[in-house]
Order: C-alpha cells, then sequence, then structure tokens
C-alpha cells in the first residue's frame, strides 16, 4: 500500500477515476467522502465534487507523523456501491 504526502498546513484535492471499464455504461450517481481517523486537528474534507466516471475532494489539516484513510463511497445509477480509499501520511515537507 502506498501513501500520499500531505504537510499539515496544506490544502490539497484528490481525485479518483472510476473508469469506464468499470462502470461500463453505468454512471455515479452519488458520492461522499470520510476521513478515518477523526480528531481535534486531523484531515477535515472541506469540499467533494463529482461527475459521472470521476470523484475529487478537497481536504486540510492533519497531525503530522499520522495517516489518515480518505474514503469515497460511491452509488451508481445501476444501484451498485464501492468504496475506494486514498491513504495520506502527514509529515511537515
Amino acid at each position: 500500500m502506498s501513501y500520499l504526502l500531505k504537510d499539515p498546513g496544506a490544502t490539497l484535492d484528490y481525485a479518483i477515476d472510476w473508469g469506464s471499464e468499470y462502470l461500463a455504461d453505468d454512471a455515479l450517481t452519488e458520492s461522499s467522502w470520510s476521513v478515518v481517523p477523526t480528531e481535534p486537528g486531523g484531515v477535515l474534507v472541506l469540499a467533494s465534487s463529482a461527475s459521472d466516471r470521476q470523484t475529487s475532494v478537497q481536504v486540510s489539516g492533519g497531525v503530522a507523523g499520522r495517516i489518515y484513510r480518505l474514503i469515497n463511497h460511491v452509488a451508481t445509477a445501476a444501484g451498485r456501491e464501492d468504496n475506494r480509499s486514498i491513504m495520506l501520511r502527514v509529515e511537515h515537507r
């Protein structure tokens, strides 16, 4: 598993491409993001967006030395549901 590095003072955008092969003739209809763990000073979701094939999230904060999981939960027009995660390691850069 690989980790993306993030400075605690940075506000950054991350995206997941759900891909045409995965969705075939289906399309994303819902997307939500969560962060694990939640803690004071931890990574916060500021904004998110979605198209029919890609989701994105803007995050800030985080405690240096901690690892966070950004979890994207989606639903499709055909009624499928799935989750994908982005792992962040917060370090002063």
